[in-house]
């Protein structure tokens, strides 16, 4: 098995599984990537994301000026492409953490492109709470609080669980474009060990493992969206 496996896939077994180049350091690197994108990122999402909902012209605070200052700074990220923002928004990443390159430096990328994306998403998610317990939760006066965590997280949390699974999905597609560019992880595995140097066996293995993480990430968000889903 193991001299089939030589002979099938040289290039692979030649990167080796540690050292710099190696495959577990480039797993590590897309976890590591999409783990820390994820909290910053997240966390920035879930920020706007609420602040459209209940600042809206139907929200519980509407304000007309937070809602439409929320709206565009989502729209203008949200329209910009990756590939741009890394470029675009280097010289603000090498002030963060000195440095424009490596899988630390991508963090920064990652979560400003990530971001817009799920504010997107949890606004959609939470704009589905029946309007009519809001109301009621409102009525008994309820504070603003009590209705963001009691209210909305409560029953918007299947659908939140839902979006977050498909973000995190998107991020492990952005963390392949960052390693494309010096980031690490597998992205640059299959770009500059796979298809720049016409090792299509290393390709093939590096897109084959983030289809794994991708499957263990949608498996996993499907079992707590039904697991959390209180209807």
């Amino acid at each position: 098995m193991s001299n089939w496996f030589s002979q099938t896939f040289p290039n692979v077994v030649y990167q080796g599984w540690s050292g710099d180049t190696g495959w577990l350091t480039a797993i590590n690197q897309t976890i590591f990537m999409t783990f820390w994108s994820a909290i910053f990122g997240g966390l920035l999402g879930l920020i706007f994301g609420f602040g459209l909902v209940v600042t809206s012209p139907r929200g519980i605070t509407p304000n007309k000026v937070l809602f439409w200052i929320f709206d565009k700074i989502v729209s203008i990220f949200r329209a910009i492409p990756f590939i741009i923002l890394l470029a675009f928004i280097a010289p603000v990443t090498k002030t963060i953490v000195g440095t424009q390159i490596g899988s630390t430096a991508a963090l920064v990328p990652l979560s400003l492109g990530v971001f817009p994306f799920y504010a997107r998403q949890v606004q959609v998610a939470l704009t589905e709470v029946d309007a009519g317990i809001v109301e009621a939760a409102q009525a008994v006066g309820a504070s603003f609080s009590e209705i963001v965590f009691g209210v909305y997280l409560r029953e918007g949390r299947s659908e939140l669980i839902r979006v977050s699974t498909v973000t995190l999905i998107s991020l492990i597609g952005l963390t392949a474009m960052a390693g494309a560019i010096g980031a690490g992880g597998l992205g640059n595995m299959a770009i500059a060990y796979g298809y720049n140097r016409f090792a299509n066996d290393t390709t093939l293995v590096a897109t084959f493992l983030v289809l794994v993480l991708v499957l263990i990430v949608q498996v996993v968000g499907d079992y707590l969206a039904k697991r959390y889903n209180h209807k």
